[in-house]
């Protein structure tokens, strides 16, 4: 992948590869899970810190099948044993199960391909049994143009899964134990092993570089924004949205194009979400308006609020219902009270701000000494000129008016018209400097 990060760390949808197919197999309810790591394991082991798994330590990488083979001593004979692949995201759960259901005496996951090239071709027999797996430098013509595939998921039972790893040798070019060789032990001690074919291809691809997980993304993303679609929500173009996270919603709720979805994210009815906007772990409120390329993050929004253009909430900013936050203006921790408007170019932070209140254009709250943060309160129905700078601590009264372009350091009386200025002076005839021609 030519990164710092493990492969099974790559990022699909918000999460590491290896935690979709953690995920597909915690749905079937399985005893153990147990993941086999290597190079990089303890870079995978914190990342994935919490999740219900058994770490198997692969010393050496001598192959899929002593990958298997050094978890076999955490697992039961009488279990049945599915081998999933970390690079292997997008593989569900209910094509496990059928695969599952059909591994008494062991079964396969294969994939038809209309250009098999590349890929181990399954043999079966006459009345459908895999009798082998065939690598594709070792088949002949006819075996080339099979189109049946290996995937290289499976499932057998445990205690014969055992027997053949342990019969497994390395007498290939790579020295490497290889799994497929189980499939072959299987049929000759006359087992039937099944075939089970996945219905899509997607669903089995594995990542390799940058570039297939790119093509990965954007099936996962489609998969999930149409998903979505078919319960409900509207989407403007469902090949231009990114679900990163969890999103829930309510009817009539629509994502416009470029909307990228991280964390959870709820939506009320008819919640509607402008062209390039983020959202990371936010309510949003009935009726609610976010405009375009607006960035919402940790923050809670009432009902029939309207938001941006451009505009940025940043954690524990709270919206009451009929808040108004336009374009350009920017909130950290700050509650803005019921019908209140911050409408043009302001930094709102570790604010308080009732109901009604009118914040003007260039407003700014001075919150950061350089070594404390500070509160400022401003009370139900104030009015706050344009280009205001108030200085933490303060605080405004309820109906308090300040002036435009003042300096506020004390508090403000509620009723009251509060401003400062300094004296306005002309010069008459003045002139402004010229440069001079020669220098």
């Amino acid at each position: 992948m030519k990164s710092r990060l493990p492969k099974v760390l790559q990022p699909l949808g918000g999460r590491p590869l290896l935690a979709h197919v953690i995920e597909a197999a915690e749905i079937m309810q399985p005893e153990r899970i147990h993941v086999v790591y290597g190079h990089g394991g303890d870079v995978v082991k914190k990342r994935l810190a919490g999740v219900d798994v058994d770490w198997v330590l692969q010393q050496e990488q001598l192959g899929t099948g002593h990958a298997v083979k050094v978890a076999m001593p955490n697992i039961p004979d009488a279990a049945t044993v599915l081998i999933l692949y970390g690079d292997v995201p997008m593989v569900r759960s209910v094509t496990l199960k059928k695969l599952v259901a059909q591994a008494d005496e062991g079964a396969l996951l294969t994939l038809i391909l209309h250009h098999p090239g590349g890929y181990g071709r399954i043999l079966r027999g006459q009345e459908g049994e895999v009798l082998g797996i065939v690598e594709e430098k070792d088949a002949d013509e006819e075996q080339k143009h099979i189109s049946e595939v290996n995937t290289g998921i499976m499932a057998f039972p445990a205690a014969d899964l055992r027997r053949w790893l342990d019969r497994l040798g390395n007498q290939n070019a790579q020295g490497e134990y290889y799994l497929t060789d189980v499939v072959a032990m299987a049929v000759a001690d006359g087992k039937r092993v099944e075939g089970i074919t996945s219905p899509s291809e997607a669903e089995v691809l594995g990542v390799n570089d940058k570039v297939q997980l790119a093509e990965q993304e954007r099936r996962y993303q489609y998969q999930q924004v149409t998903k979505l679609m078919t319960d409900g929500l509207t989407v403007a173009d469902p090949r231009r949205v990114d679900i990163r996270g969890r999103l829930t919603f309510g009817r009539d709720a629509s994502l416009d194009i470029n909307t990228v979805i991280e964390g959870r994210v709820e939506l009320a009815d008819g919640v509607s979400i402008g062209p390039n906007c983020t959202l990371k772990n936010c309510r949003i409120g009935e009726d609610s308006v976010i405009l375009a390329n607006s960035v919402i993050e940790d923050a809670e929004i009432g009902a029939g609020c309207q938001i941006g253009p451009f505009a940025r909430l940043r954690p524990d900013s709270v919206l009451q219902d009929g808040a108004r936050v336009g374009n350009f203006v920017e909130l950290k921790k700050t509650t803005l009270g019921r019908n209140s408007k911050v409408n043009h170019l302001s930094y709102i932070g570790d604010a308080e701000v009732g109901d009604d209140v009118n914040i003007g254009a260039g407003v700014i709250t001075c919150n950061y000494d350089g070594a404390n943060k500070h509160r400022t309160v401003i009370g139900d129905g104030a009015f706050v000129g344009s280009d205001v700078q108030l200085v933490a601590p303060v605080t405004v009264g309820a109906g308090a008016t300040i002036g435009a372009g003042s300096t506020i350091t004390k508090d403000a009386p509620e009723g009251d018209l509060t401003y400062s200025r300094s004296k306005q002076m002309t010069v008459t005839g003045w002139k402004r400097p010229t440069k001079n021609k020669d220098s």
